[in-house]
């Protein structure tokens, strides 16, 4: 009998220990994680791994936790022979009445402890964790290959999800920071704007070439200000006629202003990417240059479109 209260004990603790890890493993701020790993923390960069493999940490709970229910049932069946010797369906009372107590301090009560206060606990828990899971690393890594399977079936994409958790997280910090008096609701809404931007292909922000109003390379600054005048446009891709409409570079209206009696154009360098370059790599690569304006190329290398940094700059206060 003694033995059997150790191995329900132990089933317990182990119970409680998983669950409630498990819990913290979820609240866990990233961002914590992130700038502590960075400082040099040995647990926190174990448990930044952990959150980048999300796999083997799930894999690892569950043997845990399928352990600690195995040892809580052994010890209920060996205290049912002690206690009950041959009396039918005694098993099962006993099982039904130590439930409320597994399920308060083996599941309620940790959960609720991790969830209050995830990243303390979790960081007291690490060492367990890395022990458990070089314990249960069999088991483990067959539980992983079979969660790779089963997302290779589905054609489940794990990093979409991880992208789709990661801002969503990053989203809960900047409410937190704005509660907290940190950023104004401006610095907030254009934070949540650029991380929500930042992963879109280019030729989401462009003008079709064909309806793109250019400039002639043959023109003078006034013509060319009335041309975007009249098209309400600031910068001009400049097309040379006697070249096959080959474009030569890009003006702005300012400049076109300033020169406005010089004889030719103040054509500035046309800057080119691809149309599925990443909007917010983009954005920098032209705010760093003091370009105003980009051509887009397509998968055949030919001119798609056009994007102006007026219009890339608008999507960030435009973007709720």
């Amino acid at each position: 009998m003694i033995l059997a209260c150790l191995l329900f004990a132990v089933g317990l603790a182990l119970s409680a220990f998983f669950s409630g890890s498990e819990t913290g493993f979820y609240r866990a701020p990233r961002v914590r994680l992130l700038i502590d790993a960075i400082s040099g923390d040995r647990i926190a960069k174990g448990l930044l791994w952990a959150s980048n493999n999300p796999a083997a940490f799930v894999a690892t709970a569950l043997v845990g936790n399928n352990v600690a229910n195995n040892v809580t049932a052994l010890a209920i069946v060996m205290a049912t022979g002690a206690v009950f010797p041959g009396v039918p369906g005694a098993e099962l009372a006993l099982t039904l009445a130590t439930t409320p107590v597994v399920f308060i301090f083996g599941e309620l009560l940790p959960k609720q402890l991790f969830f209050r206060a995830p990243y303390r606990l979790l960081r007291r828990c690490a060492p367990g964790l890395m022990a458990a899971g070089v314990v249960f690393s069999a088991f483990s890594v067959l539980l992983w290959l079979i969660s790779r399977l089963l997302q290779w079936l589905s054609r489940a994409s794990t990093p979409t999800v991880r992208m789709a958790l990661a801002r969503r997280e990053l989203s809960e910090v900047l409410d937190e920071g704005h509660a907290a008096g940190l950023l104004s609701p401006v610095q907030r809404r254009l934070a949540q704007a650029t991380f929500a931007l930042g992963n879109k292909p280019l030729r989401d922000f462009v003008t079709p070439a064909a309806r793109q109003a250019k400039a002639e390379a043959a023109m003078t600054p006034r013509e060319a200000l009335r041309v975007a005048a009249r098209q309400k446009q600031t910068s001009l891709p400049v097309e040379d006629a006697r070249r096959g409409t080959q474009l030569v570079g890009y003006v702005t209206a300012v400049d076109c202003l300033l020169k406005a009696d010089a004889a030719d154009l103040p054509v500035r360098p046309l800057p080119e990417a691809e149309e599925t370059d990443r909007y917010l790599t983009v954005l920098l690569r032209m705010q760093t240059a003091g370009d105003e304006l980009i051509a887009t190329r397509g998968a055949g290398g030919k001119i798609t479109g056009f994007a102006t940094a007026k219009r890339l700059r608008e999507a960030l206060l435009e973007e709720d």
